[in-house]
């Protein structure tokens, strides 16, 4: 690292104000900072010192999405093999999963920093960090089979719109890479709905079992009234079709374990997303006419992209709430409105999507109503006094 450090050093001038490649300074800082921590200070003002800036947290959020990658990859290799009917060992499986869904990655990142840099250097602004976690989160909610210029359509629309047109990170309105997912499902929904998308091959027929059928458990239930389709125990490890990364709960949580510790995610919100998406799919129980109505409260929770959409998407501190209470309000109403979308309209089964985007467009207004709450109170605390 000494000796990387050094040559780093010994390159600088040449990227620095009067050197031969100046235009190219916020390309060059982006890579040293990526590798070393910067060692400017602030010399203005009073601030908080800590060696955890904003390219430390986005790598600890890709950290905490590892082990939902790292599942949705077997998962696409898995479902693809239960389909062809075959038995593999693990690593045949593994392999194939990879060869889905590493060119999505691949794309999504490679087209994504590649608009962050131009912006960068158009403005001679520094790089921003965010698209580090956004290029890793859009690969995740998308379908094994979704075309590559669609992945790079739909990246390019999150960054530009979703974020550069606000100035950057840390001043968009929308979580990124829900719009990015937002985008596919609305300009081209026959790839990103029905039953051929989620299975890698099926929908090109590559020796696919007669009678097997790749539906999702919200696809059978809204077009067969099948609810019992996957169990509960399927449903949670992730052993079912679906979004590369939002299929299995298990890893979904042991990420959200992750960036609680870390302090980075937020636990009201995520639990507010629970705790409001169980108390709508309980109350849809008791009334129980349709089968989406029907399906267990605790099962709404282990489907389609709820959970990784609560402790990943939800959770994203520009676009979320900013105050302890607006957290817990932000993440209720999210729960609330994924459980009623799905269930009230079963053409977008994941509501979570929707309820997301919605409430990040009121994020501010909820934290503007909670601090002009406590401002009365603490008014009327002091008149009193008086």
């Amino acid at each position: 690292m000494k000796a990387l450090r050094n040559y780093i050093d010994k390159i600088k001038p040449h990227f620095e104000k009067g050197g031969k490649y100046e235009k190219l300074q916020s390309t060059f800082e982006a890579f040293e900072t990526l590798l070393f921590v910067p060692n400017t200070t602030n010399k203005n003002g009073v601030h908080v010192r800590d060696a955890m800036d904003m390219k430390r947290t986005m790598a600890a959020v890709i950290i905490a999405l590892i082990p939902a990658l790292l599942f949705g990859i077997w998962n696409s290799g898995y479902q693809h093999f239960l389909a062809t009917g075959q038995d593999p060992d693990f690593w045949p499986v593994f392999g194939h999963g990879l060869l889905k869904v590493f060119p999505i990655i691949v794309v999504s990142y490679v087209t994504g920093l590649a608009i962050e840099f131009i912006f960068a250097q158009i403005r001679g602004h520094e790089v921003n960090e965010g698209f580090l976690v956004s290029g890793m989160l859009i690969p995740l909610v998308l379908p094994v089979d979704v075309p590559l210029w669609m992945v790079a359509v739909a990246t390019a629309f999150a960054v530009v719109i979703g974020k550069e047109v606000f100035g950057g990170t840390g001043m968009n309105i929308w979580n990124p890479a829900l719009l990015a997912r937002a985008f596919l499902f609305f300009s081209y929904p026959a790839y990103m709905s029905g039953d051929a998308i989620w299975i890698s091959g099926l929908s090109k027929g590559e020796g696919i079992v007669d009678g097997f059928s790749g539906a999702t458990a919200l696809g059978a239930a809204v077009t067969t009234g099948d609810i019992d389709k996957f169990s509960f125990l399927d449903s949670f490890l992730g052993f079912i079709p679906g979004s590369i990364g939002e299929t299995s709960t298990l890893a979904i949580l042991l990420g959200a374990a992750f960036l609680i510790y870390t302090g980075i995610g937020s636990w009201r919100i995520i639990l507010s997303v629970f705790v409001g998406g169980f108390l709508m799919a309980l109350g849809f129980n008791a009334i129980g006419s349709t089968p989406l109505m029907q399906i267990p409260a605790w099962h709404h929770l282990v489907l389609g992209g709820f959970a990784f959409g609560a402790v990943f998407m939800a959770t994203d501190p520009v676009s979320a709430t900013r105050t302890n209470k607006g957290k817990y309000i932000y993440g209720f109403l999210i729960g609330v409105l994924s459980i009623m979308i799905r269930v009230f309209n079963p053409a977008y089964p994941e509501g979570v999507m929707l309820a997301i985007l919605l409430m990040n467009t009121f994020a501010p207004l909820i934290d503007h109503f909670v601090v002009e709450g406590n401002i009365k109170r603490r008014l009327k605390r002091a008149s009193i006094t008086a």
